[in-house]
């Protein structure tokens, strides 16, 4: 049967990379130049014409990752050959990985649309800044449709269509631990009965580290802490929010020094539930300018006992920023039923 494949293979037009049968990505998502926009129309227009000829018989199902709430520029020149495009957003805040919900409703359509017949063919596509996101989903169709296995392995061979500074580019903070997590949890499909569960309702007591990261050049950190997600207590609305912050103003923000102590413990008693953005920020002494030190990102329905433990490979940080926690550094993220 492979060997039949092979035969019959046909070359993708110019324009287009297939990354499985039947599922195309625009390769314009896999480079560093920027399409002028007055080209953009023209050029699309010039490949999409290029795949109808290569694929007279198929329908085709798009999907576009962007940024904004109004019609994207794809679906409005899409819209004049016949093709049927669900926008998504490229990033949750600011972390190139959508939520759980969303993540579902890509895998089911993409398993329906491809279902229905043989004709029936997905592109991909994600319009300025949107390849992290991308990329991602990409990996989690691979591993939901079972073409590939290993979260890892998946989402390097999906990063390799494209130049490596590209990521570097686009996201300040290296996304691949919290994305490796949600893949993870896609892995998971194939062994739950239910998937994806239902999302805990927690509360987030608190985070504390093992050892002190050297974010003030001197050996220290004052950290204060962001948390974004969907507020438990409005169940209607899932409009992410930001749920906890440390304040600047009243209690003093404790400096933490590697030579004064190997342990520091955050107090924040946030509620929280389903998709959850956790940040770090280190704050220079006057109070004023702020250092991203991590992010996480993970989803409450996964949580299985009262802590969360990250070791420094587990957490989203600056490229260039590994050498500044210890090597044995761990997040503990403490939590409760509420």
């Amino acid at each position: 049967m492979a060997l039949l494949r092979k035969l019959f293979y046909r070359k993708p037009p110019d324009g287009f990379f297939e990354i499985c049968e039947r599922v195309y990505v625009f390769d314009c998502c896999f480079t560093t130049d920027a399409w002028k926009e007055e080209n953009y129309k023209v050029y699309i227009g010039g490949i999409v014409g290029q795949l109808q000829d290569h694929l007279p018989d198929a329908s085709f199902l798009v999907f576009n990752f962007h940024d904004g709430v109004a019609q994207s520029q794809m679906a409005s020149i899409l819209s004049e050959y016949d093709m049927t495009i669900m926008d998504y957003p490229r990033h949750f805040e600011g972390c190139p990985v959508l939520t759980l919900e969303l993540i579902h409703h890509f895998l089911r359509s993409s398993e329906s649309w491809l279902s229905l017949g043989q004709n029936n063919v997905l592109l991909m596509h994600c319009e300025r800044g949107g390849w992290p996101v991308l990329a991602f989903m990409l990996s989690a169709l691979l591993i939901y449709h079972k073409q590939y296995s290993g979260e890892q392995r998946t989402l390097d061979m999906v990063y390799r269509q494209a130049p490596s500074e590209l990521l570097h580019l686009l996201s300040p903070l290296n996304p691949i631990p919290s994305q490796l997590r949600y893949l993870q949890y896609v892995t998971r499909r194939n062994v739950a009965l239910e998937w994806p569960p239902l999302d805990r309702a927690l509360t987030l007591e608190c985070v504390i580290f093992r050892f002190v990261p050297n974010f003030d050049g001197q050996g220290g950190c004052r950290p204060i802490f962001r948390i974004y997600g969907q507020d438990p207590f409005l169940a209607n609305d899932k409009t992410p929010k930001v749920l906890f912050s440390t304040p600047k103003k009243g209690k003093p923000i404790r400096a933490y020094k590697q030579v004064e102590c190997e342990l520091v413990k955050i107090d924040i008693n946030c509620h929280i539930q389903g998709d959850v953005v956790v940040e770090c920020i280190s704050l220079h002494d006057d109070l004023e300018r702020e250092e991203m030190m991590f992010r996480v990102m993970f989803n409450t329905a996964f949580i299985r006992s009262n802590i969360l433990m990250l070791n420094r490979d587990e957490i989203d940080m600056l490229w260039d920023a590994k050498e500044q926690f210890p090597k044995d550094f761990r997040v503990e993220v403490y939590l409760c039923f509420f």
